[in-house]
């Protein structure tokens, strides 16, 4: 048991490194006698060239030679017993076509977004999945679906930052065996169906609507209870009335009015009348 257990380990290194067995090693080296014995001409099979932004996944008789790819820069192969995958490392970004969701409180609406991703490692990109790319295009538009399901249409609206976030995290951590890292996730648009637009366009006038009413119900409250307290005030110094009667006629010919209105005190014409 013992045997076992610490075998498991090294066993599972060996997948990456590749024991090529005695008949792997008898073509090895008859692959590298007849780069030896035709250098001048297989000089041009051996040597590789990958950019900075690139890397190389060796394989030798169908199995990966090393941990770490190879790059940037020139390395060899044999040219009967290995090939290689280049790998590019720079970051991709794709959209994600407009996805009809179903919402938590029963909408429908069609979202799309934006994903950049690049691979972090190249042999885990080419051993573990087929298709590193397409792959990670398709799990977005899964994982796009199923987080906004679990949203209402104001959360959906107001909280587009903690949606990247979370499908961010739940991309990233899908494609970790994949040799994929994450970057960013943002949505880009969310378009409602006319007649949900033209209901929340309604709702929203309305809202503004009955706003502006109580404002103004509010200040005819606030302008009622100051000419409530002038009244008072004058009610208290007549003189303070023919004082607003000359401040009013200051005013008006500060205008340049021809005509002006000029009122008089009640008491006087009652004056009148009684004669």
């Amino acid at each position: 048991k013992k045997s076992c257990e610490t075998r498991g380990p090294t066993d599972h290194s060996s997948e990456r490194t590749g024991s090529l067995g005695c008949v792997g090693w008898i073509l090895v080296i008859l692959s590298s006698i007849f780069v030896i014995v035709l250098f001048p001409i297989t000089i041009w099979f051996c040597v590789k060239i990958v950019q900075e932004y690139e890397r190389a996944v060796i394989f030798r008789l169908g199995r990966i030679t090393d941990r770490k790819a190879k790059g940037p820069g020139i390395f060899f192969v044999l040219p009967c017993t290995d090939s290689f995958v280049k790998v590019d490392l720079r970051t991709v970004s794709f959209d994600i076509p407009p996805q009809e969701i179903l919402t938590k409180d029963s909408v429908t609406v069609s979202v799309d977004g934006v994903v950049y991703f690049r691979v972090s490692d190249p042999i885990a990109s080419v051993a573990n999945v087929s298709n590193a790319d397409f792959s990670t295009r398709l799990l977005a538009q899964t994982t796009l679906r199923n987080v906004l399901g679990t949203k209402n249409l104001a959360e959906l609206l107001s909280d587009r930052e903690g949606i990247a976030h979370s499908m961010q995290t739940n991309l990233d951590e899908a494609t970790d065996n994949w040799g994929i890292k994450v970057e960013r996730v943002e949505i880009k648009d969310v378009k409602l169906p006319h007649q949900l637009q033209r209901a929340m366009a309604a709702e929203a006038e309305a809202t503004r609507e009955a706003r502006a009413k109580v404002i103004a119900a509010e200040g005819e409250m606030n302008a009622s209870r100051a000419l409530k307290e002038a009244s008072l005030v004058i009610a208290e110094s007549p003189s303070a009335l023919q004082l607003r009667y000359l401040q009013t006629l200051n005013t008006i010919a500060a205008e340049k009015n021809s005509t002006i209105i000029f009122p008089l005190p009640m008491d006087v014409i009652s004056h009148f009348m009684r004669k």
